[in-house]
């Protein structure tokens, strides 16, 4: 699970444009780990049937190591991205949580994408809820923040920062999956199930500092062949003494994290945020 220094603070500003610092901190030592959430299950999952998924997707997909790969040849779509930890600091029984949270909007005529991002916890910096809007026109990019609109001059690196937040900046993806024969609907799709490791997972926002572990408990991977993207991409596990967010006291606890794709297809009206 290997990401590259540079990508790891790439991850570190793009969390701290939440409450205003722009920066990086320190370089997680070891591979990163992913991470534990929880999202509103809004999506309907009909029964499971076996069969396999069509060519070229009966075969194991190695295109996924970003889990929203491809995800701009679509029309449009909305995902749901989230993040939680909860556990203690590492060798403590001082407790501690975290999340981070965003929702995406895309509409690919219009170059337009809309970007809620919302955090909480001491480990992501402070302890109150975060919440900040970023939206992208062709080449403009808007970030509202507590009622304050930043764009031109110098703030707009952090505007088009948060505005082309991916998911898989904060989550990863999977090299390597194996088609199960398992399909479904979910969040409207006809997809298929897909298995992998510990060991194929590229999750950015989470290193194991000197000594650490992880126990991989369960993952959940679901492609869509017609879209050729993912649609869920659930991860749980344990941590011990981890770096999470590249913030720098080490933690253990339950992580997990939670990716949901939804309305494929669906080109949303995406304007210049209020206040701007």
């Amino acid at each position: 699970m290997k990401i590259g220094m540079m990508r790891m603070k790439r991850i570190a500003l793009l969390l701290a444009i939440a409450w205003a610092v722009v920066g990086c901190g320190r370089v997680a030592r070891q591979p990163e780990m992913p991470t534990l959430a929880s999202l509103d299950a809004l999506a309907t999952t009909l029964p499971l049937t076996q069969n396999p998924p069509p060519p070229p997707f009966d075969r194991p997909q190695t295109g996924f190591a970003r889990i929203d790969e491809g995800l701009t040849a679509l029309e449009g779509w909305r995902y749901v991205v989230q993040l939680e930890f909860d556990g203690v600091f590492a060798r403590t029984p001082r407790q501690t949580r975290a999340s981070a949270r965003a929702e995406v909007w895309y509409n690919q005529l219009a170059t337009a994408r809309r970007v809620l991002v919302s955090t909480e916890g001491e480990l992501i910096g402070q302890t109150e809820n975060v919440r900040y809007e970023a939206v992208r026109l062709g080449p403009d990019a808007f970030l509202v923040r507590e009622g304050v609109c930043l764009s031109g001059g110098s703030a707009s690196r952090d505007a088009a920062l948060a505005a082309d937040l991916r998911a898989s900046d904060l989550v990863g993806g999977v090299i390597n999956a194996t088609p199960t024969g398992r399909s479904a609907v979910i969040n409207g799709a006809s997809v298929w199930q897909y298995d992998f490791t510990a060991d194929d997972l590229r999750v950015p926002s989470i290193a194991l500092a000197d000594g650490g572990q992880v126990v991989f408990e369960s993952g959940e991977l679901w492609i869509a062949p017609s879209a050729r993207a993912v649609v869920r991409f659930y991860v749980n596990l344990n941590v011990d003494n981890a770096l999470i967010f590249d913030r720098q006291l080490p933690v253990s606890g339950s992580v997990s994290l939670r990716y949901d794709l939804y309305d494929v297809g669906t080109a949303y009206n995406i304007s210049v945020p209020f206040g701007c």
